[in-house]
């Protein structure tokens, strides 16, 4: 029965720990550009100007969204707008936290 339950779980959760790496490299590739230019500002501002774009792009989808900056399919907005449950499923970390982390880096 134990086995039955780890068979059906085992997916989402290596989904799940596959996404959590996606989002800390977000992270990660922040830090390193801001120590890469010494210009941690710059770079949050670039971020900001990014999460102004409300339109989606046409040819991302869910299968390609990883490889974007930003989450380039828009579905949701503001910080934790569907839930921190949601927010598990996403590839890429809230772009607030990330333009936070890059100020505080300054």
């Amino acid at each position: 029965m134990i086995g039955i339950v780890l068979a059906i779980l085992a997916p989402l959760i290596a989904m799940l720990i596959k996404l959590a790496i996606s989002r800390k490299r977000e992270y990660l590739a922040d830090a390193d550009g801001a120590l890469m230019t010494r210009y941690p500002e710059g770079l949050a501002g670039a971020l900001e100007k990014i999460a102004r774009d409300t339109e989606p792009l046409e040819v991302a989808n869910k299968a390609t969204a990883h490889l974007y900056i930003a989450n380039p399919l828009k579905e949701h907005k503001g910080k934790n707008a569907r839930g921190w449950f949601a927010n598990l499923f996403e590839t890429h970390p809230p772009i607030e936290e990330r333009i936070k982390k890059l100020k505080q880096m300054a």
